[in-house]
């Protein structure tokens, strides 16, 4: 049977990530990966995770066991509006916020909720990749706004969007991770974020805030979230997510908007997957009744500190002139520019040889026209990994120069 004639134009819109492929190619022993945005597994709360799947399922089996409501479990909505108000300053109902299997099913969700193919949305340029997936997926139009060491620049964003009205194509929304971006690891400073808010304001449009690890910041104030600048005013909503402050494996994050726009998020979900897990949004409900998040997030940033600096210490030792990578704040990631001359996909394969892998910065571009950064993860490997395996890198950059 062949099957071509058949698929959906959605299919001929899909391609892989780069990431999840790569991580396919780098699972052979040795290899030393700096591609996957993989949390720090020794520093997952095992034992109390443990400890509380043994009492819900000894107090709590039939609700625990059983399907749950689209919206989520109100036992863990009542602590996400509890946690939003203790963290960001934002007050909210149960009523504005939709539990989601994780940020990438937000994603998805956002992209069929406001897009047809052909709209247009902006995007930073670079942006998170998996974003771009969702995004391109649904047939959008993506414009990307140049970016420096502060993230989108203004001037490039209102040029994008009077672009967009003498073209007369409303801008659909703006995509944004303002935290630590992924993949770059810049931060948007505050009086910057207000000016970009105004302009969404001003184009009648709005910002999909993308907040994954807002809270692993090692250094600095954290400026204020999109959506508390907004004060309530429906010009942001937020996507917020477990996988990297948390674990991962329960594939639990939210979506908090206005309640109206949360409605329909909900209508949305019914036709996907009726529900995210009962039972993880249960024991994340007591994860957080428990008071064990901040403290987890404390000991995260800690670990997570010191393996930035180590990150940059190394590459300070070791890489050849010409090569210049960002500072985090915090998060999981920093940038890694090459000479212009180089192709980050090209060294690619020659980096796995020597027993090194990162992810290609050409797949991070709305556009895909940019071949010489790319990205490197540093909350996964151990000291010792790093340092050996950004000296193989760094080894493998000279050999090519």
């Amino acid at each position: 049977m062949n099957y071509n004639h058949l698929f959906s134009s959605v299919v001929s819109r899909s391609k892989a990530s780069a990431i999840r492929e790569l991580l396919k190619v780098i699972s052979r022993p040795g290899i030393i990966s700096f591609a996957g945005g993989l949390p720090d597994p020794a520093l997952f709360p095992t034992q109390e995770i443990q400890n509380i799947f043994d009492t819900l399922l000894t107090q709590n089996p039939k609700e625990a066991l059983q399907y749950g409501s689209t919206e989520g479990q109100d036992k863990l909505k009542q602590e996400l509006v509890r946690l939003v108000k203790e963290t960001e300053n934002i007050s909210i109902t149960p009523e504005q916020i939709l539990v989601v299997s994780a940020s990438q099913q937000a994603l998805d969700m956002s992209a069929r909720m406001f897009v047809n193919p052909g709209d247009s949305i902006i995007t930073a340029c670079p942006t998170y990749l998996g974003a771009l997936q969702a995004f391109q997926v649904a047939g959008a139009d993506i414009l990307g706004v140049a970016s420096d060491h502060d993230g989108v620049l203004v001037d490039d964003l209102k040029a994008k969007l009077d672009l967009l009205k003498q073209q007369g194509k409303p801008c659909k929304f703006i995509y944004l991770v303002p935290d630590f971006q992924n993949p770059t690891g810049t931060t948007i400073p505050q009086d910057r974020r207000e000016q970009i808010l105004a302009l969404a304001k001003e184009y009648n449009t709005f910002i999909l805030e993308d907040s994954p690890y807002r809270q692993v910041r090692f250094e600095g104030t954290a400026p204020r979230t999109f959506y508390e600048l907004d004060g309530g005013q429906g010009n942001v909503i937020t996507l917020f997510t477990f996988s990297k402050i948390f674990v991962p494996g329960f594939r639990l994050g939210f979506i908090v908007g206005p309640a109206d726009v949360i409605r329909k998020f909900v209508i949305l979900k019914q036709a996907m997957d009726l529900c995210s897990s009962p039972t993880l949004q249960l024991a994340t409900a007591e994860f957080l009744r428990r008071g064990l998040l901040q403290n987890h997030i404390k000991r995260m940033i800690e670990v997570y500190r010191q393996k930035r600096d180590l990150m940059i210490k190394t590459l300070q030792e070791c890489m050849p002139e010409g090569v210049s990578w960002t500072h985090p704040q915090g998060g999981l990631f920093l940038w890694l520019t090459l000479p212009k001359h180089m192709d980050a996909t090209q060294l690619l394969p020659k980096a796995i040889e020597n027993k090194v892998a990162y992810v290609a910065g050409v797949d991070f571009y709305p556009d895909g026209n940019v071949l010489n950064d790319l990205r490197l993860n540093f909350s996964y490997s151990t000291p010792q990994q790093m340092v050996e395996g950004l000296k193989r890198l760094a080894q493998t950059i000279k050999d090519n120069l």
